[in-house]
């Protein structure tokens, strides 16, 4: 099947202008590429869309159990590009994660028109394939998560989604406690979970970094793992060139018995440490409860001032 891929991005720049991509009325499918979700699990996502004015529909894959997947890979398959060829559809919100997105990968046309992908976690490998075509993505929470959101991280998703075109969709604040030089940084941000990205090294749709923001998260990984992961990145030449290095939640870490001697941060200052560009930590992304949309594939402008750091899209 063809890739679609477009070098040049006329395609794409014909049909999507930045911050206008859904309006009121516009329709979400939510389908599973990874695990199975229940469609009475995903119902409060549905009531919550439609009472912002979008309108809804579930992919074949809901309700599909094969294993602890939504549906065999070719059901997966079939539900994904049957959503990405349907003109009705203007955005793909992925159901959850877990495994399972990587069979589908090398199975899929996107020489469409291109739609509007939701998630993170094992979603991080649609967001790599849609930053390769030089489209946007929005990495944000998961339909089965809604419940567990506060109601500032609901609200931040709704301002991506449908916030005034004319302001900023994204504008994320956090204290500067890690005495940043003051700074101001605009870049394509790109990324998404460490492992996902440590998987796709030596493949064509790991995202390209150089003059680029990356963002990194990680869950339920060994500390000597998250060291191997970047320094795999490392040696790849991935951090060469970065603008910044954005670190989201690091969460359930593990360590052994006999302890492997530095905790995240150190390690991932360790092996940052004859860069220039500036790290982040504690942004809020990820695998955490105030997880905070951001637009993958599109400019993001940090502001590092002595007090805080704002981002904004």
């Amino acid at each position: 099947m063809s890739n679609g891929l477009n070098e040049d991005n006329s395609f794409f720049l014909m049909h999507y202008k930045p911050n206008h991509y859904l309006s009121a009325g516009a329709h979400i499918r939510i389908l599973c590429t990874a695990r199975s979700a229940a469609s009475t699990a995903l119902s409060p996502a549905v009531q919550l869309l439609e009472s912002w004015g979008l309108s809804t529909s579930y992919g074949g894959t809901v309700d599909q159990v094969h294993h602890q997947f939504g549906g065999d890979k070719i059901q997966r398959l079939k539900d994904f590009q049957d959503a990405m060829d349907d003109p009705e559809v203007d955005a793909i919100w992925i159901a959850r994660g877990g495994y399972g997105t990587i069979q589908l990968m090398d199975g899929l046309d996107l020489s469409g028109q291109p739609k509007l992908i939701l998630g993170y976690s094992d979603v991080t490998l649609l967001h790599a394939l849609w930053q390769r075509h030089g489209w946007t993505s929005i990495h944000c929470f998961m339909p089965l998560e809604l419940s567990q959101k506060p109601k500032a991280c609901v609200q931040a998703m709704k301002q991506a989604l449908l916030g005034d075109a004319s302001s900023e969709r994204v504008r994320i604040n956090i204290e500067n406690d890690q005495q940043l030089s003051p700074q101001q940084i605009s870049a394509s941000v790109v990324g998404g979970n460490l492992s996902i990205l440590y998987s796709l090294l030596g493949s064509t749709d790991f995202p390209k970094t150089e003059g680029r923001i990356l963002f990194i998260e990680e869950i339920d990984e060994y500390l000597y793992h998250i060291e191997r992961m970047l320094y795999s990145l490392k040696r790849a030449g991935h951090l060469t060139g970065l603008r910044a290095l954005l670190v989201g939640g690091m969460t359930d870490l593990r360590d052994h018995e006999i302890p492997f001697g530095k905790d995240v941060i150190s390690i991932i200052k360790d092996v940052t440490n004859e860069y220039q560009f500036p790290v982040v930590f504690n942004f809020p992304a990820g695998h955490i409860a105030d997880h905070r949309p951001i637009f993958l594939g599109q400019t993001m402008h940090i502001n590092i001032q002595n007090q805080q750091i704002i981002f904004s899209q």
